[in-house]
């Protein structure tokens, strides 16, 4: 447990405390981290066992690469490539026949990103509905992994296309490259799940 005056410093502090050799300040960025870093996990492998797996193995990954860590990037960057290569790697260990969905699709490297559709002429209740939220969830996991990850790291968790550049080792302009891609494919996906919805409502209606 961290004392009150661990909880009072600030990341780079307890960062340098603990390459000095104080575990109590390591400790102190465990507790500080390890639910966000447990809901990427989770995000990225959809499964808890695993999810857990990847947390003990990316702060073991942490706390034994401390001593290479350079204050050039803030820790929760540094963390986070952590913890997303060691779910990457326990993603890829249990990863069967793999479907990719963007095949039949055609980009453009430099192209803006664009923003899912919020499809506003569908009522919000429909649009977060357990089904629709079933056909997104099926959907992300399609997506070829590099797609996937930078999804799931910028929509999803929220961070600038910087820290996922950051996070991933890759420039910007790859980030919204792949941020472009996947929000094709998850728009075309939903796309379709709304046309098919709409299409059942209005089946019985054609039968009368």
């Amino acid at each position: 447990m961290s004392t009150p005056h661990y909880r009072e410093l600030a990341d780079g502090a307890l960062v340098e405390m603990a390459q000095a050799g104080d575990t109590r300040a390591f400790d102190e960025l465990v507790v500080r981290y390890r639910d966000k870093v447990y809901r990427l996990a989770f995000k990225i492998l959809r499964h808890e066992e695993d999810a857990a797996e990847a947390l003990q193995d990316a702060f073991l990954s942490a706390f034994r690469g401390l001593k290479n860590f350079k204050a050039e990037s803030t820790f929760s960057t540094w963390l986070y490539r952590v913890a997303t290569n060691a779910s990457l790697m326990k993603y890829r260990k249990r990863r069967d026949d793999h479907v990719s969905l963007e095949q039949s699709q055609s980009y453009v490297e430099d192209a803006e990103p664009l923003a899912i559709p919020d499809w506003s002429q569908q009522p919000l209740e429909e649009l977060l509905d357990a089904e629709t939220r079933e056909v997104m969830e099926e959907g992300l996991h399609r997506l070829p992994e590099d797609l996937r990850t930078v999804f799931i790291l910028r929509d999803e968790e929220g961070h600038s296309n910087a820290e996922v550049a950051e996070i991933l080792d890759l420039s910007v302009a790859a980030v919204k490259s792949r941020l472009h891609r996947a929000r094709i494919v998850l728009r075309d996906r939903l796309d379709r799940h709304f046309k098919d919805k709409t299409q059942r409502k209005d089946a019985p209606r054609a039968q009368r």
